[in-house]
């Protein structure tokens, strides 16, 4: 038994040289060479974090780490987990910080990413649409000077005169003036514009029916607002599948609201990332043969260990489904990592209710749990994972 316990690439990241016709003034030659000391004398990953990806090297990426997209069948605009923050004392207790982060899916991922600071993020999905979305999300975060502005542009809200004076309130009198305010249809077409023109200077190839779904998510969320829901394809929808709103004010064990969007220092590292071009949604398979291997071959180059690797319930369709579990394996055997680096997953099942880790008044559908990768490897290796349950109920951090 387990025990708990070609396109043009960017192999390198710099900051892009700017030439200038003047010559500098000794004080700005002073002080840029002070600057490259300080910055060569820290870490690689705080350099790495530092600086900013050019948006053609953003691009380059994007296209570096990507493989064909195939089919899920769920539109998962946004999440269905509303355990997905009860995690967080487990990350704590596990010492999960920095490096590289991966992630399946939609914004949750910004949470996690918030909680795990790491230097570089990528958001790999099967769907090619996820790569769209977070595009979109991109775009949003760059323009907003707050989650109150992130919102409104997202929901298509007018944005407060007063905007300034909202960086920092409480959620919960965001969440009010977002009840209270219409829709605005002047406010729906300056973000669609604005959004748009800064999504096609991000530089990833995109074709009509792209930009069609990148609309069709913006009108998702203006349609729908905090109501927003997770859907599936050709099933049921579940009516007890969190709402956005639901999901802002999710909670971890210790009963705090630690969302991106329940706590500003949260969301401003997010955007911060956002602008430095450092998250970077990539469409691949995590049972394929290229994306999550490009992932590694990345964070190798940059002597960095990958942090997280979210993966929802994505290791049962794996397992139970789609086949392919053992190739998601050897692919996750490939990443650089350490004795502080685990998997994310969720699970959703008959026997959730039953799972130790299961939290009462939560969550109806999901439980949310992290396992060390060396210990998810070692019983991949002895054979000790047939089942799903024998994945989900062993090897989990406790709180």
């Amino acid at each position: 038994m387990r025990t708990t316990p070609t396109i043009p690439t960017a192999a390198t990241v710099a900051i892009p040289r700017k030439t200038h016709r003047c010559q500098r003034s000794p004080s700005r030659a002073w002080l840029a060479t002070a600057l490259l000391v300080l910055c060569s004398a820290l870490p690689l990953h705080a350099r790495l974090s530092a600086q900013r990806l050019a948006d053609s090297s953003f691009a380059a990426l994007v296209a570096r780490l990507s493989e064909t997209g195939g089919v899920f069948d769920s539109d998962n605009i946004i999440s269905n987990e509303a355990s997905y923050l009860q995690i967080a004392s487990q990350l704590t207790k596990t010492g999960v910080h920095g490096g590289v982060y991966i992630g399946v899916g939609p914004d949750q991922n910004f949470s996690y990413i918030a909680l795990i600071r790491p230097s570089i993020a990528f958001m790999l999905d099967i769907r090619r649409d996820n790569m769209l979305e977070h595009l979109l999300f991109k775009a949003l975060f760059e323009m907003s000077h707050n989650r109150m502005e992130y919102l409104c542009l997202l929901f298509g809200k007018p944005v407060p005169a007063d905007i300034n004076a909202w960086t920092g309130r409480q959620v919960g009198f965001i969440i009010a003036y977002l009840n209270q305010t219409r829709t605005d249809s002047q406010a729906v077409a300056g973000a669609r514009k604005a959004s748009n023109e800064r999504i096609a200077k991000f530089g990833v190839a995109l074709d009509a029916h792209d930009r069609q779904m990148i609309d069709r998510y913006r009108a998702e969320f203006i349609a729908d607002g905090l109501d927003t829901r997770y859907s599936s394809l050709g099933r049921n929808n579940r009516m007890d599948y969190p709402t956005f709103g639901q999901l802002m004010l999710a909670t971890d064990r210790a009963g705090r609201q630690i969302s991106f969007l329940a706590d500003e220092d949260a969301f401003q590292f997010v955007r911060s990332m956002q602008i430095a071009n450092r998250i970077i949604p990539v469409v691949g398979n995590v049972a394929g043969d290229k994306a999550v291997k490009a992932i590694g071959q990345y964070a190798s180059e940059h002597s960095l260990n990958v942090s997280a690797f979210y993966l929802s319930n994505v290791e049962q369709y794996l397992l139970t489904r789609d086949g392919g579990f053992d190739m998601y394996a050897r692919n996750v055997k490939t990443l650089p990592h350490d004795s502080t680096s685990v998997i994310i997953r969720s699970y959703f099942g008959r026997f959730g209710r039953t799972h130790p880790l299961f939290v009462p008044g939560v969550s109806n559908i999901s439980t949310s749990m992290i396992e060390p990768i060396d210990t998810f490897l070692r019983a991949f290796a002895a054979g000790e994972i047939r089942t799903y349950p024998d994945l989900v109920f062993n090897g989990y951090v406790t709180p």
